[in-house]
């Protein structure tokens, strides 16, 4: 199977899709961009992990790369490697004494554990053929510049433009670490995004 390496590029809530999170992956090889829709607890798992915060207590993936590693395996890599009626599948690859085993697994839950493993992700070339995109503004830009300028040029009337605003501010509380605020700009964001 051909698979194509990538790097998250970012992560951002999906209006269209009630409150769920978007997270887009680049190959790190070309052009191509492939959004995964992921829920909001894996998205807060997989950012809380590469903004560096650590919560009190371990999460759901802080503690299966606890077991991981108090058996002796290692996460060598993740594969999103299908497709299938509009579904993403991806495998957890683990080497343990020389064994390899593939563990079936949702790609956000592969995401979440890859970034605590430092493990690289790839994605299947079928997959990439499927779902990616090419961004139709591909200068020497990278994308979330791109996207933090037509945020800042998007008109502040518009319901995405308020969400944009707030997701910053969200990204900001949670950088501070003042939790009480993020739950209240999230809980904006939520009613902004449920009001069609």
């Amino acid at each position: 199977m051909n698979k194509i390496q990538c790097e998250i590029l970012g992560l951002s809530s999906s209006p269209s899709t009630g409150g769920a999170y978007a997270i887009l992956l680049k190959e790190i090889n070309g052009n191509r961009r492939l959004p995964i829709i992921i829920g909001a607890f894996e998205a807060q798992a997989i950012a809380l992990e590469i903004e560096g915060i650590k919560p009190p207590r371990p999460l759901t993936h802080d503690l299966l790369k606890s077991i991981i590693d108090n058996m002796g395996a290692l996460v060598t890599e993740v594969l999103i490697d299908e497709l299938r009626e509009n579904t993403f599948y991806a495998k957890i690859i683990l080497e343990m004494s020389s064994l390899t085993n593939e563990i079936d697994a949702r790609p956000s839950d592969a995401i979440a554990l890859a970034v605590r493993s430092q493990a690289p992700i790839y994605a299947s070339e079928s997959v990439m053929e499927a779902a990616a995109f090419i961004p139709s503004d591909d200068s020497e830009k990278d994308s979330k510049e791109s996207l933090l300028e037509s945020e800042e040029k998007a008109k502040p009337n518009t319901k995405e433009a308020k969400i944009a605003a707030l997701q910053t501010k969200l990204r900001e509380a949670i950088d501070s670490e003042e939790y009480e605020r993020a739950a209240k700009i999230r809980d904006d964001i939520q009613k902004l995004t449920n009001n069609n």
